[in-house]
């Protein structure tokens, strides 16, 4: 049985829905790396933490705990935490259902703000924009390329999922996890 699993993927690739329900069901403590790389603003998502701060508060949170699951991206920032990692999954799902995922996620987060007009309509369909740019790898961040290369060179067993079914892709995880 794996004890410290990272799950990684593009936005919308449902990486966080996935760890929280295979935490759910195997009794695992659930981090999120979004909550180490990005400061608590009024607008969220908007300021990083310093690297440094991130590592090091994400190390405490990892250390004090025996079974896990961190979801979200580290390619960029937290190689650190490689040696950690019992198992990797990647979440891959086509990008025309990400972006449908996002749209929806940030109608239900932020309402009618995100309509044209509203107050973050911008941000939003410049966090579309991004999040659609995964795939070519035209913008800065999380890139399909760049994702497959971290991949490659990790010494940990890996597994793929293309998450088109969430019930599949949580028992995939725990199959794998309790191997």
């Amino acid at each position: 049985m794996k004890k410290r699993i990272h799950i990684f993927g593009a936005s919308g690739s449902g990486t966080t829905t996935i760890a929280q329900q295979a935490c759910s069901k195997l009794g695992y403590r659930h981090f999120d790396s979004d909550n180490y790389f990005w400061l608590q603003t009024a607008e969220p998502f908007t300021e990083e933490r310093p690297g440094d701060q991130s590592l090091s508060m994400m190390e405490a949170d990892l250390s004090s705990c025996g079974q896990w699951i961190l979801s979200g991206s580290l390619t960029g920032w937290g190689d650190s935490i490689i040696p950690h990692f019992d198992l990797v999954v990647f979440v891959y799902v086509p990008q025309e259902i990400r972006i449908s995922r996002l749209e929806n996620r940030e109608l239900e987060r932020y309402g009618s703000n995100v309509l044209p007009g509203g107050s973050r309509y911008e941000s939003c369909r410049e966090f579309i924009e991004w999040a659609a740019a995964y795939d070519s790898g035209t913008r800065n961040g999380r890139s399909l390329l760049k994702h497959e290369a971290w991949l490659a060179e990790l010494n940990c067993p890996t597994i793929r999922i293309t998450n088109l079914d969430l019930a599949e892709s949580v028992e995939g995880v725990i199959t794998a996890i309790l191997a």
